[in-house]
């Protein structure tokens, strides 16, 4: 958590219709400082401005534009920003980030502590590791769905990939039966997600799912990757 002293005061310049791997990048950046750890950040839309390409662009009652100027500003500890301004000058293509020497006076108080975890960049080649989190479908994680969270988690922290299973009969710990039923919907159902990545990547995720998993199966296997492909896409 930010403590009160010297601290780095990051800005985040980019248009409002650049994207990062098909996603906004304003949403797509957000993700990845909630999911570090970050103490708290702030998006701003511009109504007016120009960037590098030195073309104005505004808002109007006659046309929305996707390419308004938009900020996002974060307070952090100088350790933390230098952690974080590799993958985050990536992210933001042709933006602009601005960092400055600051201090926090009086530091926001939270209920719960996070931790950020570093991600290594992506490379398997042959033994790998599989892990498999075993949750029920209704399990939530700050009011969002806990399967919706963990995927999110592990794309923050560069995972090579996750899969999530909806189980149609089953039971835990509770020793109650869980299942789908013809017109009926389930909210309760079980619900695995399986993920393949080295093992130095999951052991340090692994914090992180023990905080966010607050009743499930974790379990690791060791794999063999055979193939491991993907089709590379550019960062706008």
């Amino acid at each position: 958590m930010l403590q009160a002293g010297k601290a780095v005061k990051v800005s985040i310049y980019l248009n409002e219709g650049s994207t990062y791997h098909g996603a906004a990048t304003y949403s797509g950046i957000i993700d990845f400082l909630f999911y570090r750890g970050v103490a708290g950040a702030t998006v701003l839309k511009g109504v007016a401005g120009f960037g590098a390409d030195h073309h104005i662009h505004s808002s109007n009652f006659v046309e929305i534009s996707d390419q308004l100027p938009m900020k996002i500003e974060f307070i952090e500890s100088r350790e933390k920003v230098d952690e974080l301004l590799g993958k985050l000058e990536e992210m933001v293509g042709s933006g602009m980030i601005e960092v400055q020497e600051t201090t926090v006076a009086k530091a926001a108080q939270s209920s719960k502590e996070k931790k950020a975890l570093t991600a290594s960049p992506l490379k398997i080649e042959g033994r790998a590791r599989l892990m498999r989190i075993y949750i029920g479908e209704s399990d939530r994680w700050k009011d969002i769905p806990l399967y919706k969270a963990l995927v999110e988690a592990m794309r923050a922290n560069d995972i090579a990939g996750v899969t999530v299973y909806r189980g149609i009969l089953g039971y835990g710990a509770h020793r109650r039966i869980h299942k789908d039923k013809p017109l009926h919907l389930s909210h309760d159902s079980s619900i695995m997600l399986s993920v393949v990545d080295t093992d130095e990547k999951l052991r340090a995720f692994l914090p992180r799912v023990e905080q966010m998993v607050q009743e499930g199966l974790v379990v690791l296997s060791d794999v063999d990757v055979i193939k491991y492909s993907y089709r590379a896409s550019e960062a706008n």
